[in-house]
C-alpha cells in the first residue's frame, strides 16, 4: 500500500473516532480553498515511526488515545509501517474538552 493510502486511512481511522481530528496547519474553515488536503500534515510516515498529530474535544486523553491507537494499528497491519513506533501527540486541546459533554468518545 503507498504511503499517501496510508496516510488517508489514518485520517478515516482518527476522523472515526469521536473527540479526535487530525491537527491541520491551518484553520479547517479556510482549508476549502487549498488545492491539497491540509489534514495529511497531521501524519507523517517514516521508516520507525508513525507520527499522528491529533486535536482533542474531550478528556480524559489516556482512554481516547487508546481508542486512536486501536483504529489506526489495523490500518498499518500488512504495510512497511505496521512494525513502526506509533506516537500520538495532541497538539491542542479544544474548547470542547472542558465543559459537561467532554467525555470520552466512542469509535464510530
Amino acid at each position: 500500500m503507498a504511503a499517501e493510502d496510508v496516510i488517508d486511512k489514518i485520517i478515516g481511522a482518527v476522523e472515526g473516532i469521536t473527540g479526535l481530528r487530525p491537527a491541520t496547519p491551518i484553520v479547517r474553515e479556510n482549508a476549502t480553498w487549498w488545492p491539497w488536503d491540509a489534514r495529511k500534515y497531521a501524519v507523517d510516515l517514516t521508516e520507525g515511526a508513525v507520527q499522528v498529530r491529533v486535536v482533542a474535544s474531550v478528556l480524559p486523553l489516556p482512554p481516547l488515545l487508546d481508542l486512536a491507537g486501536k483504529a489506526i494499528g489495523p490500518v498499518l497491519a500488512g504495510t512497511p509501517w505496521e512494525r513502526a513506533t506509533l506516537r500520538l501527540v495532541v497538539t491542542e486541546l479544544d474548547a470542547a474538552a472542558f465543559t459537561e459533554e467532554g467525555t470520552v468518545g466512542q469509535v464510530t
